[in-house]
């Protein structure tokens, strides 16, 4: 069939549409030409028409007949007067266009004279790096001209610069990061301290770009955020650094922020993450963030090597396969996560050959969440048992074709003992808290084109996806509920995100009630249930001995024989009584087995 042409009126209205559109602009653009002194003479005749009715009100009632009276004095004269009518009209519009001219002060045509000697200095600084005695003609040389090497700038209110385009010669070595470094901090230095600025190198053009970058906000409390299975938040960061915001809620306010949004999964290319840091820089509250996300479309083990009860309010919630700190119990815990991972990986060979879906329980993402594993590889190795890392590695290689995530935090101090297999397979990276350009670049594999602020709030600092940029990170605030220094309204958000309490089916003791999984946070501690205690006691879950080991584990329904025997081993025995959070658990657990 002849396709038939489209009407002219759709064919070419656009075109006919733009025509108008400056049509339309060039004649408002000549008719404000043309009519400008009548514009000016009308805003004069309105300004004195205003000037007048004020003088007016503010005359007292008694002073108004004389006053209406020398007007109207005024007015006889001029009109008995020879061509006074004309001369009154002359003046009028006179006194009209000026009180009707533009009163705009204009632009300074250039720098005042601090912000000149600034400038000044800031070029003698550079001569030293962008000048060499071979060059002829050299841009930079002491006592030159700054205004030829200084395309662009702006100051802020206090005289500091606060955007500064700079040209630099050809032959300075701008693709070395040791050679952009010293350039870097110089600048810092001599801009003023104190402030974060962000340096934009165009190797192709010459110039390079300062500005000064505003503060993240801190005040981004732990909250449901609008994302898709697969998608976690890491952070926020600038908005010229990400191509999309989420909305967020700030208690009654509501506004838009940028994100750094991590994709896992069977197409992610940065499958697995790793969290750097010095203690206190908020490596956990990333982890605790990351598994409040994790929770709402899959399962998560915790395994805290620091043994500080961090992660003890997701103990018993569902979804939470198991919160290990014990050495016994961590290495069962790793252990079971890898013969999982080999039976994901074969449970989805076999039904890609068979040609059906991919099993549910193969299909629900497993999350591994490890903090401090260098204390916890220091134990085993102390206790003669096996190495955490060797576990790892398997989750590590192909954790991305099963849905396995492994997300590692470690401080700096215990980085050199992670092994070959996690610095290789975790692409995804995050650095927090305060760290030397040279750890920065260690970790993240390159240098932020940022300068580190000067005083590092709790969760922010840098992070990187595989090879993209370095972005700026602050992490939302998701403290420990159960910690006496959380205040109120972190406290009610990030229990507002936990999932119900559950109690495994072998874990129940005769006698012990078992909770409503919307019931309020009221058992009892030494009951032996799994609920919930109140928000001032530790949560420890006590566990039968004669129960099958690491009972959150054995919530998961599908295990291969082989992860079956393991786990049912007196290691794992072991492994179960140990993992309690305290000698009350571990009584309780023997009491009641």
């Amino acid at each position: 069939m002849a396709r038939r042409p489209l009407p002219r009126i759709l064919s070419n209205g656009s075109a006919r549409i733009a025509r108008s559109r400056e049509l339309a602009r060039s004649a408002a653009d000549s008719a404000t030409d043309v009519l400008h002194p009548l514009i000016t003479v009308t805003r004069g005749l309105r300004r004195l028409a205003g000037a007048g009715r004020r003088r007016w009100a503010e005359t007292p009632k008694d002073r108004r007949g004389p006053l209406l009276f020398l007007v109207a004095s005024v007015f006889l004269v001029v009109v008995l007067m020879p061509y006074g009518p004309l001369l009154a009209a002359v003046a009028l519009m006179a006194a009209a266009a000026w009180q009707g001219r533009d009163r705009t002060s204009p632009a300074p045509a250039g720098p005042d004279e601090a912000q000149a000697q600034r400038l000044a200095s800031l070029y003698e600084a550079l001569v030293p790096y962008f000048s060499v005695p071979e060059d002829p003609a050299p841009l930079y040389a002491h006592g030159g001209e700054w205004e030829k090497a200084f395309t662009s700038y702006a100051f802020d209110g206090d005289g500091r610069v606060e955007r500064l385009t700079i040209r630099y010669p050809a032959y300075f070595t701008d693709g070395e990061a040791r050679s952009r470094a010293r350039i870097e901090q110089l600048l810092h230095a001599k801009s003023g301290r104190g402030r974060e600025y962000r340096f934009d190198w165009d190797e192709e053009g010459n110039l390079l770009t300062l500005s000064v970058l505003p503060p993240l906000p801190v005040d981004i409390a732990a909250q449901r955020f609008v994302t898709s299975p697969g998608e976690t938040v890491l952070g926020f960061t600038d908005a010229g650094g990400v191509q999309r915001t989420l909305p967020l809620g700030f208690g009654e306010e509501k506004r838009d922020v940028p994100p750094v949004v991590w994709r896992t999964g069977p197409r992610s290319t940065e499958p697995h993450l790793l969290a750097v840091g010095e203690p206190g820089s908020g490596t956990t509250t990333l982890l605790r963030s990351v598994a409040l996300q994790a929770l709402r479309h899959g399962d998560v083990l915790v395994v805290e090597g620091g043994g500080t009860g961090e992660y003890a309010f997701l103990t018993g919630r569902a979804g939470v396969l198991a919160v290990e700190s014990g050495v016994p119990g961590s290495l069962a815990s790793l252990e079971w996560a890898a013969h999982e991972t080999e039976r994901r990986l074969a449970a989805a060979h076999r039904a890609r050959q068979e040609g059906r879906r991919t099993p549910e329980d193969v299909g629900r993402p497993l999350w591994i969440l490890v903090d401090r594993p260098s204390v916890l590889a220091h134990l085993a190795a102390a206790d003669g048992r096996r190495d955490p890392w060797s576990l790892l590695r398997t989750p590590l290689r192909h954790g991305r074709a099963a849905r396995v995530t492994v997300v590692v935090a470690e401080q700096f101090d215990g980085l050199e003992s992670l092994g070959d297999v996690v610095t290789a397979h975790t692409r995804a990276r995050v650095v927090l808290g305060p760290a030397s350009p040279e750890r920065l670049a260690a970790v993240l594999g390159t240098h932020p084109p940022t300068t580190p602020t000067p005083r590092m709030p709790l969760g922010r600092g840098y992070a990187r996806l595989g090879t993209g940029p370095v972005h700026r990170l602050q992490v939302p605030a998701t403290p420990d509920p159960y910690d006496d220094a959380t205040s109120e309204v972190h406290r009610r958000a990030v229990l507002a995100l936990l999932p119900p309490l559950t109690t495994p089916a072998d874990a129940a003791v005769e006698g012990a009630s078992v909770p409503d999984a919307g019931a309020p946070d009221t058992a009892s501690p030494d009951t032996g249930s799994a609920g919930a205690v109140p928000l001032d006691t530790a949560p420890p879950q006590a566990v039968p001995a004669d129960s099958a080991p690491v009972a959150a584990v054995l919530t998961k329904p599908a295990l291969t024989p082989a992860a079956t025997t393991t786990a049912t081993g007196p290691m794992a025995v072991e492994a179960a009584v140990t993992t309690a959070t305290g000698p009350m658990a571990v009584e309780a657990a023997v009491t009641e087995g």
